[in-house]
């Protein structure tokens, strides 16, 4: 199995990451899939979409075998979170 090399800063890395979401992704996923996982290539700018974290990036990887992968969960600033959380008006 090889081993992928970052290319960007974390910093660096997370900018693009929500940059690219923001602007081109966001409006395309938003309704309809609250709480799925976006992962997003920082290269091409292609994503996938799944409710599972796995699945997402596999199918990206499929496609973008050297993909710079960062994932954004739908309708929340987190992937996951620890400890406790208030409950939602829905």
């Amino acid at each position: 199995m090889k081993v992928r090399q970052p290319r960007y800063s974390k910093e660096e890395f997370a900018q693009r990451g929500d940059a690219i979401y923001e602007s081109q992704i966001r409006s395309q996923v938003e309704e309809g899939n609250h709480g799925k996982i976006v992962a997003i290539d920082l290269e091409t700018g292609d994503f996938e979409v799944d409710a599972s974290e796995i699945a997402a990036c596999d199918r990206l990887e499929a496609s973008h075998p050297e993909a710079q992968i960062w994932m954004v969960r739908i309708g929340s600033r987190y992937i996951r979170r620890f400890g406790g959380r208030t409950k939602r008006d829905i």
